[in-house]
């Protein structure tokens, strides 16, 4: 069989000899777009059982199917890290969503803050940004992407056995504050375009578990620190070693 070029995610169970039906925007992308046909090879992944590899056995307009033959990789699981970001332009937005999947994110969480401009999101089209990162990357694992929740909630119902780095412009460091917190369930909270406000700042550096850390001497804009703040947190605590 030849080498596989398309990665490409579907919800169903893969296995040897498998089949995987394909729905319409999918057979469309496949045959339609990238002209593969009957005997091509397309690497499959489902989040839950690695990447196969899988041949084309039937391609139509509408619809299609493949066969799983062999496990191309493992499942790899990310740690266990939430991003937690204040959702701002579209766009911008959409690339912390592609960059947080690509870097290693478990979990990605929209928080409406007190400075936060916008005040809604399409869960959905963020989520398939999130499996379009992991088609590129050759990520086996697609983080979800939740509900726009406000800050103060989230907060409220924080989990005794997760820290928190959070991404505060006033402070200048961050090795060391991560090398001291150590624990394998960590979040990473990134501001508003306008930052966070004192009262979320003070509530936050009054949690036990929040470390409050410095992305640098100049002030980010929200998509670079977010991308700037996982790649500290993945170089100190991450699997990037």
């Amino acid at each position: 069989m030849k080498q596989a070029k398309i990665r490409l995610y579907v919800e169903h169970p893969l296995g040897p000899g498998q089949s995987v039906p394909l729905d319409q925007g999918q057979a469309h992308y496949l045959f339609g777009v990238m002209r593969l046909t009957v005997g091509d090879p397309v690497a499959v992944f489902n989040g839950t059982d690695g990447e196969y590899i899988a041949e084309i056995i039937e391609a139509g307009k509408r619809k299609g199917v493949l066969r799983c033959s062999d496990q191309s990789k493992p499942l790899q699981m990310p740690p266990d890290l939430w991003l937690i970001f204040a959702p701002i332009k579209k766009t911008r937005t959409d690339f912390i969503v592609e960059k947080a999947a690509e870097m290693g994110a478990a979990r990605i969480m929209p928080v409406q803050t007190d400075f936060t401009n916008s005040d809604r999101i399409r869960r959905d089209r963020l989520q398939a940004h999130a499996v379009e990162a992991a088609e590129q990357c050759g990520g086996t694992y697609v983080p979800e992407v939740v509900d726009l929740q406000k800050l103060d909630r989230l907060l409220a119902d924080w989990p005794d056995d997760r820290q928190l780095m959070f991404c505060d412009e006033t402070l200048v460091g961050a090795a060391q504050t991560l090398g001291a917190a150590g624990g394998d369930k960590w979040a990473i909270l990134i501001g508003p375009e306008g930052g966070f406000s004192d009262r979320e700042r003070t509530r936050l550096r009054a949690m036990e578990n929040a470390h409050s850390v410095s992305l640098g001497p100049r002030i980010l804009r929200a998509d670079t620190a977010a991308v700037a703040a996982m790649t500290v947190w993945q170089q100190h605590l991450g699997d990037w070693g």
